[in-house]
């Protein structure tokens, strides 16, 4: 199972593409995190043409129960979650991907 991407190979990678100074592209790629994340707590969606759409939604109030203990109801509020929808190049990149290995 491959490992998951995180922030800092981002930056090595762009490093390594571009040689900006990795202080610089450590506080771009922040910056932009911070943005969308501003967005999506605004309630925006966030459209990156290719890639996907992340979508803010709203999950309505429900009733859940306690696996422990299934006679306890418990009122679960409404709250915002964020839905992401894969971009054209995404899902033709995904079709290619060998799912038995993940």
């Amino acid at each position: 199972m491959p490992s998951n991407l995180t922030k800092r190979e981002i930056v090595l990678e762009i490093y390594e593409k571009t040689q900006f100074p990795q202080k610089e592209i450590v506080s771009t790629v922040q910056m932009t995190l911070d943005i969308i994340m501003k967005a999506l707590a605004e309630g925006r969606n966030v459209e990156l043409r290719n890639f996907g759409v992340l979508e803010v939604q709203r999950r309505k109030e429900r009733v859940g129960r306690n696996p422990n203990k299934p006679e306890n109801k418990v009122i679960i509020p409404e709250r915002a979650v964020v839905k992401f929808k894969s971009g054209k190049i995404l899902k033709q990149l995904l079709k290619k991907l060998n799912v038995k290995e993940l």
